[in-house]
């Protein structure tokens, strides 16, 4: 009896599963993920309010179909788009946006799908862009506040562009914002909600590209002339520091010079004086030979009188 009984219960199991093996393949039974909200259609048309609670579902078989798509937040990435700024300058924008489906039946109804959606996006996002750079100075697209100019602690010879040194009245925060709100308008009647929008990257056109980059060079070459000035200006300084020091040295040495000799002058006056005082005629004789040295040498010819000193102290040294 007990296995009549188990056969029963392993009978009803496996019918069981048979049914839901029937209904999982005829497409009755369906399950939702939490990350996805489902649309049911019939022969094409809606059939009651999207499904966005997770579990298992029940349907028409082979008549009606589910349609899936995402709760999560999706990516858009543009591509770059070449716009004038209000100066007139061309630059490339890239930007990129988070966006999500809000109401899957108009999704579905408007889009159809993600591809769709992207597509219609490149429409709302870029133009949305275009609308908003074309109306702000390049500045306002590239720099986000004037710190430049109102910071207290810029280095005063700091290498800055033109542009950064324009004040600016929004700056690239707000440009971006000011996009977003723009897309914003657009987006619910797709069923879906920008997000955030983000710029990526600016950069200049070829020609504008090669422009900026003459004038970084040209500044660049301003601030080494003017590196290089300062430096003979303070070279120059450096050197007149040190011929004035070397002229005071100089004048002093000579001072002290002239003073030493001074007093050796004078200790020899009086050696000469006290030698002379004693012995009148050897002080004479030795005068006489310092004459002779000093005007006398081997190429010289001397024609003497009989009463000159000279030949006095000749003959004297003859005997």
């Amino acid at each position: 009896m007990k296995e009549g009984r188990s056969g029963a219960i392993l009978g009803l199991v496996f019918f069981l599963a048979i049914i839901v093996v029937f209904a999982f393949a005829s497409g009755a039974l369906f399950i939702v993920d939490e990350t996805q909200q489902v649309v049911i259609t019939q022969f094409g048309k809606p059939v009651g309010k999207p499904i966005t609670s997770a579990g298992l579902h029940f349907k028409t078989p082979f008549i009606q179909q589910a349609h899936y798509f995402e709760r999560r937040l999706l990516e858009w990435d543009g591509d770059p788009n070449q716009i004038p700024t209000k100066d007139k300058k061309y630059i490339w924008v890239d930007t990129t946006a988070r966006w999500k489906i809000v109401d899957a039946l108009k999704f579905l109804q408007s889009m159809g799908n993600e591809l769709s959606a992207n597509s219609k996006l490149n429409d709302i996002i870029n133009s949305a862009t275009r609308d908003a750079v074309t109306g702000k100075l390049l500045v306002e697209a590239v720099r986000d506040s004037n710190r430049i100019l109102d910071s207290k602690d810029v280095v005063e010879d700091a290498i800055v562009s033109e542009e950064a040194l324009e004040r600016i009245d929004i700056g690239r925060q707000q440009l971006t914002r000011s996009i977003l709100e723009k897309a914003k308008v657009l987006a619910p009647q797709y069923g879906i909600e920008i997000m955030d929008v983000r710029i990526k990257r600016i950069n200049y056109v070829e020609e504008v590209r090669n422009k900026v980059y003459d004038r970084m060079i040209a500044e660049r070459k301003r601030a080494a002339e003017k590196y290089r000035s300062e430096g003979f200006g303070k070279a120059a300084e450096i050197e007149g520091q040190i011929g004035k020091e070397l002229k005071l040295i100089t004048s002093e040495a000579y001072r002290q010079a002239q003073s030493i000799v001074g007093k050796a002058d004078a200790e020899a006056i009086n050696i000469y004086a006290g030698s002379y005082s004693q012995n009148p005629e050897f002080y004479a004789f030795l005068k006489t030979l310092e004459t002779y040295k000093g005007t006398i040498d081997e190429k010289s010819t001397v024609i003497l009188t009989t009463d000159s000193d000279y030949y006095k102290y000749l003959k004297a040294l003859d005997k």
